[in-house]
């Protein structure tokens, strides 16, 4: 049973591709939610038809469900505060326009784009905030009526009031905001449209979250909210102030804040890399969030056990992808065998295998798997380190012919060919101890003397473990392969 104490709410907009940035938010609501046996709410901000898309709508359902953030309320699941997408809430947000207006906390402003802009030029000029500076808040009806005659539309906005307002942010402690730095602003469009500072904070009264906790950049608009709460609960329609949490900024390269155009910050990237959704959301929760001193790679279970708002840390968190795959990697290392297997499936198939269907050998697979789970970063590195077991002749990589082939590699080859033809091929050891002969023979140590036998049976110099590679490989495909080689040398 969902604890009522604890209700937040995910609520992106349909535009685009998911980011980085906005999963970690999910994940944060999510963990929370989780932590407290609360209720997570999830909500579509799809006010903006010319932005929004329908496939965007349902990419961050598909995302949502690839990375294992379930919802308790939202899309496809209902719930007691339906409809969840704000697009089909405009009646909703119209009727509260016209209690704010007809209460007295709204009004309807006349100015036009252009003397808006002269008189913050002016504001400016003379060292005032340069905010709207109130200039229909106290119309009067014959005022109003000449605007009208002379043709103007009228925004409405909220008015703000003539004092501080001071709340408690769960990350960032006591916050106060004075009147001339938060103006009067505007909730709905002439048009009749309104305004994400109207639709936000009234899905929230309506859906009765308790806690806010999304990006810093909205840390701004709270003020705002809080004002526009207080209307709300005396006006009947909303209970109680949710607790705001503005989570840290996700910082890119140079010091910037992660946008949706840094190649880095697409979740398709990292779903498309093979990342899994534990690794990726391990990471994520470090950028602003710690497990614990000397702990960053833990289940989403543990993270669920331990994870509180006000262990967020204020300071914006750098997004760095080489910890991002070494985290990832341990969590491959984590699953069992019959998992990574399964995991692996999609990049043994087209278009990612560069073997025919017809070619691929499950039995090789499966007894190369355990010895390929201990060196990926992220699955897509599947296709090419198994590539060799699957194809009729290794990928030619000259770079790694040229590295490997050195002066004397042909007389190497053929003694490690005479070696590996004797030897007991059902033991991995036996034949790095025919290597290792061939190796002596020459006055090589292992590393040297197995690296032209590397590229010969699987095309590279790094790969899965060699001496097990070419026991699955097998005696005959690895002799003619070594065969082929040596004709090439001796061409």
């Amino acid at each position: 049973m969902a604890n009522a104490t604890v209700r937040v709410r995910f609520c992106p907009s349909p535009t685009g591709n998911p980011h980085v940035g906005l999963v970690r938010t999910a994940l944060f609501n999510w963990a929370f939610a989780r932590h407290h046996q609360g209720t997570m709410v999830f909500r579509i901000e799809d006010t903006d038809a010319a932005r929004d898309s329908e496939e965007s709508y349902e990419q961050l359902l598909d995302s949502m469900r690839w990375l294992g953030l379930d919802w308790d309320e939202g899309p496809e699941k209902g719930g007691p505060h339906a409809p969840y997408r704000q697009s089909q809430r405009m009646d909703i947000y119209k009727d509260i326009a016209e209690k704010l207006l007809t209460g007295g906390y709204a009004y309807r402003c006349y100015c036009t784009v252009t003397e808006l802009d002269q008189r913050r030029e002016a504001a400016r000029a003379a060292g005032r905030p340069s905010g709207y500076d109130g200039h229909c808040r106290e119309l009067t009806d014959e005022q109003k009526a000449v605007y009208e005659r002379e043709g103007r539309e009228a925004i409405v906005r909220f008015r703000m009031p003539d004092e501080p307002i001071t709340f408690t942010d769960l990350v960032r402690g006591e916050l106060t905001f004075t009147p001339e730095n938060v103006p009067d602003y505007g909730i709905v469009r002439a048009s009749g449209a309104p305004l994400y500072t109207l639709v936000n904070p009234v899905d929230d009264a309506l859906m009765e979250i308790t806690h806010v906790l999304r990006g810093e950049d909205l840390l701004s608009s709270t003020p705002r909210q809080i004002a526009l709460y207080k209307a709300l609960i005396e006006l009947g329609v909303a209970k109680a102030i949710p607790a705001f949490g503005h989570l840290p900024y996700v910082m890119g390269e140079g010091n910037k804040k992660l946008s949706k155009r840094d190649p880095q910050a697409s979740l398709n990237l990292y779903r498309e890399r093979g990342f899994l959704p534990e690794g990726l959301l391990n990471y994520l929760s470090l950028l602003g969030w710690s497990f614990s001193a000397d702990q960053d790679v833990f289940s989403i279970a543990e993270m669920i056990e331990k994870f509180e708002i006000a262990d967020v840390n204020a300071n914006p968190a750098r997004f760095d992808l080489k910890k991002a795959e070494a985290i990832n990697a341990d969590h491959i290392r984590r699953l069992d065998v019959k998992t990574f297997t399964e995991a692996c499936e999609p990049w043994l198939k087209a278009p990612h295998a560069n073997w025919a269907p017809e070619d691929f050998d499950q039995a090789a697979w499966e007894a190369i798997a355990p010895h390929a789970q201990t060196r990926l970063t992220v699955l897509s590195d599947i296709t090419a380190n198994v590539d060799f077991l699957f194809r009729e002749e290794p990928v030619e990589d000259e770079a790694s012919w040229q590295k490997a082939m050195k002066e004397g590699s042909d007389a190497l080859l053929r003694t490690a060919r005479e070696k590996l033809e004797a030897a007991d091929w059902s033991s991995p050891e036996s034949l790095k101890n025919a290597v290792l002969a061939a190796g002596e023979q020459h006055g090589l140590k292992l590393g040297k003397a197995q690296a032209p036998v590397r590229v010969a049976a699987t095309g590279r110099t790094v790969g899965l473990p060699l001496f097990e590679s070419l026991e699955i490989l097998g005696k005959e495909r690895t002799l003619a392969r070594i065969d082929a080689a040596l004709a090439k040398l001796t061409a």
